[in-house]
């Protein structure tokens, strides 16, 4: 049931965050490195399975990204 669940929650994020997806900088990448630090310290050094989810979708992002842009080239 978990996987489910953490499977339609990744398929929800990915569908809006392709609606209202802009390049992410640097500086938006170093806070996330930051506030994911802050959340896994908080959690007692375990990850929390939100902050799993949403790095995959960010790397995802990333990739889909890159691969726009060498498209355009």
């Amino acid at each position: 049931m978990m996987h489910t669940t953490a499977l339609a929650a990744l398929v929800c994020a990915m569908a809006l965050g392709t609606v209202a997806c802009d390049n992410r900088g640097p500086a938006e990448k170093a806070g996330e490195k930051i506030d994911h630090s802050v959340d896994t310290i908080k959690n007692g050094g375990h990850e929390p399975v939100g902050d799993s989810i949403k790095d995959d979708i960010n790397k995802a992002r990333d990739k889909v990204d890159d691969k726009v842009d060498e498209a355009k080239k």
